[in-house]
């Protein structure tokens, strides 16, 4: 019966792990997938979730199924997180928004939702963009198209061509963003290129998909969802998913959410019923434990302040990682090449390295990084980055 279905190519991205961890070699580094990891090389568990969760332990109950729409606080404070405590749209309950199973099921409900509802529109992706995107929207029966964005000879971003492509779509149109620490080139808009797209959106009439899985991870908190806040209060309509995996480090426990600005509190009332919908036909319930660690650290100021304090530690060390690697790439490569690791910012880097040139890596010194040159600064540490820095300096020199 199932002799016809092809073998499954597998990630690009969780393959290369899995080849990682098989590698025996001991100067081995992981420089692949989008985790963060602290000095040390581990996972780190953040204070403010080890005292949430121990809280947790010592009240025990009973585990029913979360509504739908999933946990109310949860769902409060990741809202007040997005938009900000006072944002106008919040206060006057424009905005509906619900837990889901990740920032990845926060864009597959979006796809859905749109699919079902804006059936003759079609949504447009950065080129490049997160592998993902484009899986889970032509999943969803979505046309997926690309918009011009990084710039490969000067590792930056091609804002005038991709202004003039957004600039040209049909009405109704979806145009996904990055808010901040963008997958894969850490090359984000600056706040006066999001106030200049800002007028484009609304003369088309598009719609902006949000996708801001790294709030905390850039500039700061506040700094990181500006965009979106940005384009609420342009009274354009936006859809913005998040995550708390990265900033949490809680990759395991799927943790995210999904938001729609609408023009009224009753519009934000159909929007979430049919959100809901959405999410019955996909897996009718998200899960409790790590939607009750979220929305009690946020909720709770003590934890809150930790949670915030150690965040941007970890922005701190990846900033200083990034500074590493400039300065022992000093005088082995090209300047436009070295410029990008303080350029760019957030978890990624575009190395500007060629496929050649990673294998290499990958081959001759057990860096591994993604065939396009995609580099998790986050995986560097006091200990690698200097080794990183001089086995890129000898593969990009021909030695």
């Amino acid at each position: 019966m199932f002799e016809h279905i092809p073998a499954y190519p597998g990630d690009p991205i969780l393959s290369l792990n899995e080849d990682f961890q098989l590698d025996p070699r001991p100067n081995k580094v992981n420089l692949s997938i989008g985790i963060y990891f602290d000095d040390a090389g581990k996972l780190p568990v953040m204070d403010a979730v080890r005292r949430a969760e121990s809280a947790l332990l010592e009240s025990i109950g009973p585990r029913s199924y979360l509504p739908m729409a999933g946990l109310p606080l949860y769902r409060d404070t990741a809202q007040a997180l997005v938009f900000g405590a006072n944002s106008e749209a919040r206060v006057a309950g424009r905005i509906a928004t619900l837990q889901t199973i990740g920032g990845s099921g926060a864009l597959k409900v979006g796809a859905d939702f749109l699919k079902r509802y804006f059936p003759g529109s079609q949504i447009w992706i950065s080129e490049p963009s997160w592998e993902n995107h484009r899986v889970v929207f032509e999943g969803a029966g979505l046309t997926v198209n690309t918009y011009p964005y990084y710039d490969e000879q000067t590792g930056g971003l091609r804002f005038a061509d991709m202004i003039e492509t957004i600039g040209r779509l049909p009405e109704k149109s979806v145009v996904l963003l990055h808010a901040c620490c963008h997958n894969p080139t850490g090359v984000d808009l600056s706040a006066s290129q999001w106030a200049e797209l800002v007028p484009v959106l609304q003369r088309r009439k598009l719609i902006a998909f949000v996708d801001m899985a790294y709030q905390g991870f850039g500039a700061g908190l506040e700094e990181d969802a500006a965009c979106v806040r940005l384009l609420t209060e342009a009274g354009i309509p936006v859809i913005a998913a998040n995550s708390f995996s990265k900033n949490f480090s809680l990759y395991g426990e799927r943790v995210g959410a999904l938001s729609v600005v609408c023009q009224s509190a009753e519009e934000a009332g159909r929007v979430l019923g049919q959100l809901m919908s959405t999410v019955r036909s996909n897996y009718s319930n998200p899960p409790t434990h790590g939607a009750r660690l979220v929305a009690n650290v946020l909720a709770d100021a003590s934890l809150r302040a930790s949670w915030e304090a150690e965040l941007a530690g970890m922005r701190e060390r990846i900033l200083a990682m990034r500074g590493t690697i400039h300065t022992g790439l000093a005088g082995r490569v090209d300047e436009v090449m070295r410029a990008r690791y303080i350029a760019q910012r957030g978890m990624f880097t575009y190395t500007g390295l060629s496929e050649s040139q990673v294998e290499r890596l990958r081959s001759e010194y057990a860096v591994y990084v993604l065939r396009s040159g995609r580099m998790c600064v986050a995986g560097l540490n006091a200990r690698n980055a200097e080794y990183v820095a001089a086995s890129i300096a000898a593969v990009v020199s021909g030695a």
